[in-house]
């Protein structure tokens, strides 16, 4: 029986059909990834007293792709859920808020140029669609969620050798309407916040280009994105937002650029923002970024960078944990009284063989802006990691962090009687295995 599965007729049933409509390839995926944290100030300092979290969470997911003539398709679904929060026996305590089972990705991509063209493409994707530019500050998939990020997107791509320019356009409803477009950006559910707690944007434009150098790349983002309007309705209590007609239009452009030099690799990038931002304010903010990376050795290699963010900067639809420290304090769903954000902060990468990698960084934490009676220090991170690579579809990941943390950050978090010392640790096993069928 085990051989039929694996060899037999059901594996050879997409080979089959795709046989009879042309030539294509068939990829099937699945990944099970499991993420056992201990929660100990994780995200925000701990109240003193408080006890330690410790759960385990779980990402199911099947993968399908085709690729054939001038059409591509991908398809994700996916199940999110912490173990025990269903009976063992039926589904009887599972709540819409805590229903994990969606589809993350659906979209189609056409080739709309003549596939004789080899250096010169232009194609249309369609659907839901991961988006990830540059380093994933602004753009990214925010993969180490469990849940990760995607959008319902229209994306028109142009691709040469040396440049690549992509103009994206997304117009969220929650159902279809009769009349109007007035978007409710927090229905009822389990709807992830967005980076920072902000509401979910009705419409999205940007446009890409980049330009590959010598040694590197240059990028450009020019990226609008606007809120539902809203009026405060105090005739109930506590007041509620009433969304009406009309939009907050917020605009988002900077330059990204890397390059490397034997093995001295750098990137810099620059941002300003500025609008009104989904809560009807008026923003104008701005976003500086450095690192600078050397590699002694195959093995070893050493990194320095800063990052710079005002009050009024946003990152956007990025991954902020791969940037501002892995216990999520800063951008995030938890906000920190917009006072913006100084990151210094040094890396160390090992490794050992083709199976074993480390890390540590350390974090150093200001306010961008006063803090009223309190200095502008808000901490200190150190953040260590390691991941072995058992086969090609199995691997293991670890991890620790402290967060020593001061009074001024327990006030801009509102966290009395805050405790100094904050843990986080975690352990993943991420099982990805895949298969192409031709």
């Amino acid at each position: 029986m085990k051989k039929w599965f694996y060899g037999g007729i059901p594996w050879m049933l997409p080979g089959l059909l795709l046989s009879q409509h042309g030539y294509g390839q068939f990829t099937l995926g699945a990944q099970l990834r499991t993420r056992t944290e201990l929660r100990d100030g994780q995200g925000a300092p701990r109240t003193r007293g408080a006890s330690p979290a410790f759960f385990t969470s779980q990402r199911t997911r099947l993968m399908a792709g085709l690729n054939s003539y001038r059409l591509k398709l991908g398809l994700t679904v996916q199940d999110i859920r912490v173990w025990g929060q269903d009976a063992s026996t039926i589904n009887r305590t599972t709540t819409p808020d805590n229903n994990g089972f969606m589809l993350h990705e659906a979209w189609a991509e056409i080739l709309l140029t003549d596939t004789v063209s080899k250096n010169r493409r232009l194609s249309l994707k369609i659907g839901r669609q991961e988006l990830m530019y540059d380093d994933s500050r602004l753009l990214g998939n925010l993969d180490w969620l469990q849940q990760g990020r995607r959008h319902d997107a229209a994306l028109l791509k142009y691709e040469t050798g040396a440049w690549t320019a992509h103009a994206g356009l997304a117009f969220n409803q929650n159902k279809e309407n009769a009349s109007g477009t007035v978007y409710n950006p927090l229905p009822p559910g389990n709807y992830a916040a967005n980076t920072n707690g902000g509401p979910a944007y009705k419409s999205l434009e940007f446009l890409y280009v980049s330009r590959k150098l010598q040694q590197g790349s240059l990028s450009l983002l020019v990226l609008s994105d606007q809120f539902p309007a809203f009026q405060i309705d105090s005739t109930v209590t506590p007041a509620q937002k009433k969304w009406r007609a009309g939009v907050y239009n917020r605009i988002t452009t900077g330059l990204y650029y890397t390059s490397q030099h034997d093995r001295l690799l750098w990137t810099a990038a620059g941002y300003y923002q500025g609008g009104t931002n989904g809560n009807g304010q008026t923003v104008s903010g701005a976003l500086l970024s450095g690192y600078l990376q050397q590699a002694w050795s195959r093995q070893l290699s050493t990194g320095l960078g800063a990052d710079f963010t005002t009050p009024d900067f946003d990152p956007l639809y990025g991954t902020p944990h791969k940037f501002w420290g892995y216990m999520d304090y800063f951008y995030v769903a938890s906000p920190f009284a917009g006072k913006g954000l100084q990151d210094y902060y040094l890396r160390v990468k090992w490794k050992a063989g083709s199976r074993f990698t480390a890390g540590a960084d350390v974090h150093a934490f200001f306010s961008a802006a006063a803090i009223d009676g309190y200095n502008k220090r808000l901490g200190t991170e150190a953040d260590i990691t390691a991941t072995y690579t058992l086969t090609s579809v199995v691997a293991f990941e670890a991890g620790y962090s402290h967060f020593r943390s001061t009074p001024s950050l327990a006030k801009i978090k509102q966290v009395a009687n805050a405790s100094g010392n904050n843990n986080w640790a975690y352990v993943t096993v991420n099982i990805h295995p895949e298969w192409r069928i031709k």
